[in-house]
């Protein structure tokens, strides 16, 4: 795929992480993604109803992160995903999130996950 919308540094205040702090009292997330899906129809007649709208995407993904919890950035990443490709015209999507005040006794400004998934991929996880 050569198509892509980007999504760089969308910043939302959300309550993810391991310790109880990150869980009572919201810290800010800034995340990236790179959103897979073919240009042709929306190119050729210049229509933004046969676009994929990247302000709906800004909408689910800021909804998501600062509405729900997580311990792990990988589960808020892999939900994301999944609620971005619940779009069927969207093929694959790369979702960065960066934890920007992590809790670490360590000069570093941020930490993070990125992840791709695929229309139609399963991940099975085994323990």
């Amino acid at each position: 795929m050569s198509d892509a919308i980007e999504i760089r540094g969308l910043r939302v205040l959300g309550t993810h992480g391991v310790l109880a702090e990150e869980q009572d009292h919201p810290q800010p997330f800034e995340l990236d993604l790179l959103v897979e899906t073919p240009f042709g129809a929306a190119a050729a007649s210049d229509d933004i109803g046969r676009a994929v709208d990247y302000s709906e995407i800004v909408e689910v993904v800021r909804e998501l992160v600062a509405t729900s919890r997580f311990r792990l950035l990988e589960a808020l990443a892999d939900a994301i995903a999944a609620a971005v490709l619940a779009d069927r015209r969207i093929e694959a999507v790369t979702v960065t999130v960066r934890k920007l005040r992590p809790p670490l006794a360590a000069d570093l400004a941020t930490v993070g996950v990125c992840l791709t998934r695929r229309q139609g991929e399963t991940v099975r996880w085994s323990v």
